[in-house]
């Protein structure tokens, strides 16, 4: 199950519970969401992390090129995986 959508995030800075929203609402639920923060990995609000992971759902954070991988990895081990990318 894939998903492909795109929240008003412009940098890191603007991940959070709120916009991330979007993914906790997909059926079936996603069991990890990869998040690619642009050139480099980005370190989230550990807020966001707990709430994520409280909510069910792991978030894998990379570089958006790793990331990329990371999904198109899970995707082949059949995993319910969605992807927010961030352009490098």
């Amino acid at each position: 199950s894939t998903a492909a959508v795109s929240p008003q995030v412009g940098s890191h800075r603007d991940i959070s519970h709120e916009s991330l929203s979007l993914f906790r609402l997909l059926e079936p639920q996603i069991e990890i969401l990869v998040l690619g923060t642009g050139d480099r990995v980005e370190r989230l609000h550990p807020t966001t992390l707990k709430q994520m992971r409280e909510c069910g759902i792991a978030l894998e954070v990379q570089d958006t090129a790793n990331a990329c991988a990371t999904f198109n990895f899970l995707m082949n081990e059949r995993r319910v995986v969605a992807a927010g990318l961030i352009p490098p």
